[in-house]
């Protein structure tokens, strides 16, 4: 494995050596246009990848930019990379420049999954992209259509509290990430799709969760080609691209099938429109700007169902996760929220997560130390200034979220840790709308995450009745410092090792 690694890494140092550039005077202009910040100093052609942990990127970063700043460079391959590491360069990235810096890189893994780029989270900024994303807002994502959804969550939510309660009875850890992963895609097909519980249809649940987790994989799994364009059939040599073709073609089944339901003209009829119902109704009758194609269709709903799916859940197991391992904020949030419902009620709706601060406050804190997405990206389509320093079109640009939740400057002395009475002496935006950059754990500007109150909606009615109705305890044997905070990258930041607990029943 590593013997064929080093190959690979020296074969571009071959090849630059026999194809140097013949026009030097010209290169030489072109790069004296533009001044960048600092950076480590890199490898010929390779460049800075043997520096950054593959598996936790955000991490590797962070520690560079105590050493390089708050704006530094890297060169990854070929590829030109700025990470932003503090609120003020985050501001300037996600606010000051926001237009210049809107569109997203394309990458191998991401542009097969999103069909080439035509989904929502992966096109290029323009025209489309703003249609694609009013019509998700208007018909899913508006706080008047997510509350309009509330009877939805509710009903799955105490489906998985009678779960938690048949596992108590039988005295067995329940499994809490898988738990919310079939929990969280359950809402979303409802919602957005209209398609009923994928559990109640057998081995379906088994393969959902085998596409989020393939997707996930494909996303974050190192392609040549995204660093170096000459050596794009190393990708076909190591059968990563074999495993790419088989992940998007389970993939597009699930999409086709579920668009294939809304073109059905028996389908039973809902009382609302759904986000597929207007996308099918636009392809039809060609009411767009510009022709919707079934695969456009599709795009979306890959979209919505894994980036929808992931965020909520990767959520709930890590705030659960952080309030095991702090006691005493548990037992704060779970006093908190059975004083304001009360016994004889016996679940939590979303009237009283509304008197529910201080579980705000845990969840916050959560996404401060685990953003769902460690890493925002973006890149520049026009030249433009950061930090003073001229950015040359095509640069990749990260910010760098799990960086600036930690910063001691913002947070204290105590950033490390976890205290969710920080937001409680500190009160805000319960969401955080993109405005605060301090934390952007849904991004900001024109890319901010338009299923932010979603998410929110399903972690905070989930988180409070899983507090509400039980009192959690490490499995035999194990103690509370046993839990890792090992982490899994895909779309979102997900924990390594599956969440298994049990539940002592309270009411």
């Amino acid at each position: 494995m590593f013997p064929l690694l080093y190959l690979l890494l020296a074969l571009p140092i071959i090849l630059t050596l026999l194809f140097r550039p013949r026009n030097h005077k010209k290169a030489n202009t072109t790069s004296s246009r533009y001044c960048l910040p600092p950076g480590p100093p890199c490898l010929p052609f390779i460049g800075n990848l043997l520096q950054i942990d593959g598996s936790i990127p955000h991490i590797s970063l962070r520690q560079l930019s105590r050493v390089y700043g708050p704006l530094m460079s890297l060169r990854l391959g070929r590829v030109r990379v700025l990470v932003a590491s503090s609120a003020r360069m985050a501001e300037e990235v996600l606010k000051t420049h926001d237009l210049a810096l809107c569109t997203r890189p394309p990458r191998a893994g991401q542009q097969k999954l999103s069909y080439n780029g035509i989904d929502l989270a992966f096109s290029p900024f323009g025209v489309y992209w703003r249609e694609m994303r009013k019509t998700c807002i208007v018909h899913l994502f508006n706080s008047n259509r997510v509350q309009t959804l509330a009877p939805i969550r509710a009903q799955e939510v105490r489906k998985v509290m009678e779960k938690v309660s048949k596992s108590s009875f039988e005295s067995r850890p329940f499994n809490l990430s898988d738990a919310m992963v079939s929990l969280a895609g359950t809402i979303v097909c409802r919602m957005a799709f209209h398609k009923g519980s994928y559990e109640e249809v057998g081995e379906e649940g088994s393969r959902v969760q085998g596409l989020i987790n393939g997707t996930q994989a494909m996303f974050t799994s190192f392609f040549f080609s995204n660093h170096f364009p000459l050596l794009w059939f190393v990708d076909s040599l190591t059968g990563l691209n074999r495993r790419l073709d088989k992940t998007f073609q389970e993939l597009d089944r699930f999409c086709q099938e579920t668009v294939d339901e809304h073109l059905n003209p028996n389908r039973v009829k809902h009382e609302h429109d759904d986000v597929l119902d207007v996308l099918v109704r636009t392809m039809n009758d060609g009411s767009s700007r510009f022709q919707l194609t079934v695969d456009h269709v599709k795009a979306i709903v890959m979209n919505l169902f894994i980036a929808g799916t992931d965020t909520a859940a990767a959520a709930l197991v890590w705030t659960m996760t952080y309030l095991m391992k702090n006691p005493t904020a548990m037992e704060k949030a779970q006093e908190e929220v059975r004083q304001v419902v009360g016994r004889d009620k016996g679940f939590v709706d979303e009237q009283d997560v509304k008197q529910l601060p201080y579980l705000k406050a845990v969840v916050k804190e959560t996404m401060r130390l685990q953003p769902p997405a460690p890493l925002l990206i973006r890149e520049s389509n026009e030249d433009c200034i950061l930090g003073g320093y001229t950015i040359p079109p095509k640069t990749v640009v990260h910010v760098n979220v799990y960086a600036i939740g930690r910063d001691q400057e913002i947070w204290g002395d105590d950033s490390e840790e976890f205290r969710p009475e920080r937001f409680m002496e500190k009160p805000g935006d319960d969401n955080k709308k993109g405005l605060d950059f301090d934390m952007v754990p849904f991004g900001g500007g024109r890319r901010m995450c338009p299923g932010m109150h979603m998410g929110l909606a399903i972690v905070h009615l989930t988180l409070a009745n899983l507090l509400y109705g039980f009192d959690w305890e490490m499995p035999s044997g194990m103690e509370r410092q046993d839990l890792d905070m090992e982490v899994i990258l895909g779309l979102t930041m997900h924990k390594k090792n599956a969440l298994c607990l049990m539940a002592r029943k309270y009411l």
